[in-house]
């Protein structure tokens, strides 16, 4: 293993932040490089504990020499958000200083295409090659000026020449599920049944230019863009995958989806030996036409689970939450929330606020599809 560090901004005089760190563990050059990493958003804690569990078997499988590949491991992706730590809780989804999405509007490299188009020739390798070292470039001329650009420059020079991209993230309450694109979704589709994901979303362009599309989209515009004659096959993977929500946090879980990672790595042959059987896929296909977006989700019966609301505030804007005992349907209905809506935690909510989306067999949204 060997272990690596890029220095980040200092936001002010006489302070110093945490360096971003990475683990790099198996044979440089390898003809595949995969890199994941952990809790970009910093409080999302069950993607960190899953990294270190990770980090541990990568050290055991590297020592018996089964590593084919080499792999980067990240398991603290934002020290800046991990030490916005105020009034005994972690704010670790925005940064502080500006407000801005530490996962929201990374970088795109607009001078690429450009310089592609009189670089590129008809050897498809040697184009990928090429395609890397003007990534490479572009980021060298980067001048950030803050912290958090500082941090998002870091992660992406760090990740620019790699062919998988694993983003571990988690939501506030939801079930396992994974976001990929359309192209990538044969690759991924592995990591869906070894991981039980409930719900796969797939959409090109989510919009927002968050990290993980900041890897694939660059190779799918230029596989738009490019002549005929020039051509460019697909040069980075990725994923991101919700580790479930903020509260699902144990050793025990953490550890399946450790291994659920290692059987991943084990069927793209990036570890040595045989990879376990894939298990059921959980979330069927279902095709979208003439939308952006499709999501494979457990089919929902309406009738099966319910929300009731109620204003007890006298006319108010604030909404009681309260949860009817309603039966799920074979355990085929699944949430996805950014509020903590769920009694004890907080049982309130203000009146128009977005309490979670629902996955399905039909794609109802289309355009920008990433929230704050």
């Amino acid at each position: 293993m060997n272990r690596q560090s890029i220095p980040l901004l200092s936001p002010a005089i006489g302070t110093h932040r945490e360096q971003l760190v990475s683990f790099h563990f198996g044979p440089q050059n390898s003809g595949q490089k995969i890199y994941i990493q952990a809790s970009l958003h910093a409080d999302e804690t069950p993607a960190m504990l899953t990294t270190v569990l990770l980090k541990r078997r990568l050290l055991e499988l590297e020592k018996a020499g089964a590593l084919n590949a080499e792999i980067v491991l990240v398991p603290v992706a934002n020290p800046v958000g991990l030490g916005q730590y105020v009034l005994g809780q972690f704010l670790g989804r925005f940064d502080l200083g500006s407000g801005k999405n530490f996962n929201r509007h990374f970088l795109q490299l607009t001078k690429l295409v450009a310089r592609a188009k009189e670089t590129l020739g008809a050897d498809v390798d040697e184009n990928r090659r090429l395609v890397r070292e003007l990534i490479a470039a572009e980021l060298a001329e980067q001048k950030p000026l803050t912290e958090f650009e500082s941090l998002q420059l870091a992660m992406l020079k760090l990740s620019r020449d790699v062919d998988v991209v694993i983003d571990l993230h988690c939501s506030l309450e939801a079930a396992m599920h994974v976001y990929t694109s359309e192209a990538a979704w044969p690759e991924f589709e592995p990591l869906s049944r070894y991981l039980g994901a409930q719900a796969s979303l797939l959409a090109t362009n989510s919009g927002g230019e968050a990290f993980d599309e900041t890897h694939s989209l660059l190779w799918w515009q230029l596989q738009q863009e490019m002549p005929a004659d020039k051509p460019v096959l697909t040069g980075a993977i990725a994923v991101t995958v919700e580790c479930r929500g903020q509260r699902d946090v144990s050793y025990e879980v953490a550890q399946q989806d450790a291994d659920a990672l290692v059987e991943y790595l084990v069927w793209r042959k990036a570890i040595r030996g045989d990879a376990k059987p894939l298990p059921e896929l959980l979330t069927p296909s279902h095709a979208a036409r003439r939308q952006r977006t499709v999501l494979r989700a457990r089919e929902w019966h309406s009738d099966s689970s319910r929300e009731d609301w109620r204003d007890d505030s006298r006319g108010s804007a604030a909404l009681r939450y309260r949860r009817s005992v309603g039966r799920r349907n074979h355990d085929d209905f699944e949430q996805y929330r950014r509020r903590p809506v769920h009694a004890p935690r907080n049982p309130l909510v203000t009146s128009g606020a977005p309490l979670g989306h629902v996955t399905g067999a039909k794609a109802f949204r289309t355009g920008v599809l990433l929230g704050a």
